[in-house]
C-alpha cells in the first residue's frame, strides 16, 4: 500500500496515470468541526495489474503540492472516474478552482442503469464485484497520523473496485446508448455555482412559519451574517448559532446585549463578542429594511391549480417508465414536479432531455388527451387514443 508524501512522488503517478484511458479517485475529509472540508486523504488507482496500480495521497504531508493531480483533472484524454462525486468536487473546487474533466459518477451511472436511487458503493461492489467490503474504518479520524494498515486498506478499496464498477456501467451505458444522460446530469457538478455559496442567499435555506416580509428581512440579515461568520472563520455555521436560535432572534429583535441574555436557544458563545456584536447589528439592519428591499417571496407554488386526478394519473405513468427504463424514479421528476406539470407547467427538467424521451414527452401527451393508461395484470400500459 504505497502512499505518496511528496509532490515528485505524485507527479511521477500522475504522469503514469495520463497514458491510461481513466483514473479513479475518491477522498477521506473531515467537516465536523469546520465549514470548508478539511481533505486528509486522496485514493488514485488506474486500470493496471501492476502492484503500484493503486495508491494514497497524503495531502497533510509537509511541502507537498496536489498541483500535480490537477494538471491530470485537466487532461481531457483521461476520464475521471468517482463515486457520487458532490462532495470530492467542492473540495478540490474550493482549494484550486479546478473540475476533473471528463468526469463520470457511478452513483449517477447506476441510477440510470437500474440500480435504484442513490445506490450505495457498498452495493454496487456486492452486486457488480461480487465481494463485500470492510466497513470498519469507515468513521475514522482520517487527519491522524501515522494511518493504520486497516485504514489504508479501506480507502485503497474505495477506488479499486471502482475500476471494475466503472467498466460495468460504462459498457452497459454504451449498449443502451444512455451515455449522454449521464453527461447531462454530471453538467451540474461542474459548474461554479453547485460550490459558491452566497451568504446573501443563505436565508433561503431557513425554514419559516410565516411569510411575511419585515420578519423574513430579518432572517435575511441574520442567516447573512452567520453564513459570512463561519466562512470567514472556517467553522460550521451552527457554531454560530442553530436555526431554531435564528429564528428565536427574528422573532424577539433583541436590541442590546442583555436582551441576548435572555435568549433560551442561543450558544453561550454567541451572547458575547464579535457574534454578539454582528446579531445585533443583524437585527437592527432587518427591522429598519426599507420596503423596496424587503425579500420576495415565491409564492408561485401556493397559487398552482393542480388538478388531482391529473397527477395522479403522472404519477403512475411515472412508475411504468421506471420499471420498463430501469432508471430510478427521482432522477427523471420529482413529485412536486409532477404537481407542477398537472397544473400546467411545462418549462422544468422532466420536459428536457433524455427526461423528456423517457417521460416527459408521453407526460404531456396525457396531459392533452392523446393517451390513456391501461392496466394489465401488474403492468401499466399506454394506449393511443
Amino acid at each position: 500500500m504505497k502512499t505518496l508524501t511528496t509532490t515528485q512522488e505524485l507527479a511521477d503517478f500522475c504522469s503514469a496515470a495520463a497514458a491510461f484511458p481513466y483514473v479513479t479517485v475518491d477522498t477521506e475529509f473531515l467537516r465536523e468541526r469546520t465549514y470548508y472540508s478539511k481533505l486528509c486523504l486522496v485514493q488514485l488507482a488506474v486500470p493496471s495489474e501492476d502492484e503500484d496500480s493503486a495508491v494514497l495521497v497524503d495531502p497533510l504531508a509537509d511541502g507537498i503540492s496536489l498541483e500535480p493531480l490537477y494538471e491530470l483533472f485537466r487532461n481531457e484524454c483521461v476520464v475521471k472516474v468517482f463515486h457520487a462525486a458532490r462532495q470530492d468536487l467542492e473540495i478540490f473546487w474550493v482549494d484550486a478552482h479546478v473540475f476533473p474533466t471528463p468526469l463520470f459518477d457511478t452513483q449517477v451511472a447506476a441510477m440510470v442503469c437500474g440500480f435504484g436511487e442513490q445506490v450505495g458503493y457498498e452495493t454496487l461492489v456486492r452486486k457488480i464485484c461480487k465481494q463485500g467490503v470492510d466497513k470498519t474504518s469507515r468513521f475514522t479520524d482520517w487527519s491522524r497520523r501515522p494511518l493504520t494498515d486497516a485504514q489504508k486498506t479501506y480507502a485503497l478499496a474505495d477506488v479499486t473496485h471502482l475500476r471494475k464498477i466503472y467498466e460495468h456501467l460504462a459498457a452497459e451505458l454504451e449498449k443502451t446508448k444512455r451515455s449522454h444522460w449521464v453527461s447531462e446530469e454530471l453538467r451540474i457538478l461542474t459548474q461554479p455555482g453547485t460550490y459558491d455559496i452566497r451568504p446573501e442567499d443563505a436565508w433561503k435555506r431557513v425554514k419559516t412559519r410565516t411569510n411575511s416580509a419585515k420578519f423574513l428581512a430579518v432572517v435575511r440579515e441574520l442567516a447573512q451574517f452567520r453564513e459570512s461568520h463561519a466562512q470567514d472563520n472556517n467553522i460550521p455555521r451552527n457554531r454560530v448559532f442553530k436555526d431554531d436560535a435564528l429564528i428565536e432572534l427574528a422573532s424577539t429583535k433583541p436590541k442590546t446585549p442583555s436582551d441576548l441574555g435572555g435568549s433560551r436557544l442561543l450558544l453561550r458563545e454567541a451572547r458575547k463578542g464579535a457574534i454578539a456584536e454582528g446579531i445585533l447589528a443583524a437585527v437592527k439592519k432587518g427591522v429598519n429594511c426599507p420596503p423596496e428591499q424587503l425579500p420576495k417571496v415565491d409564492t408561485s407554488r401556493d397559487k398552482l391549480k393542480v388538478n388531482p386526478a391529473l397527477a395522479d394519473l403522472l404519477r403512475v405513468l411515472l412508475k411504468s417508465k421506471t420499471e420498463s427504463s430501469g432508471v430510478a424514479a427521482k432522477l427523471i421528476a420529482t413529485s412536486a414536479e409532477l404537481d407542477q406539470i398537472a397544473a400546467g407547467e411545462r418549462g422544468l427538467p422532466s420536459m428536457t432531455g433524455w427526461r423528456f424521451e423517457v417521460f416527459g414527452e408521453d407526460a404531456l401527451k396525457l396531459c392533452e388527451g392523446k393517451i390513456a393508461l391501461a392496466a394489465k395484470g401488474q403492468n401499466v400500459k399506454v394506449v393511443p387514443l
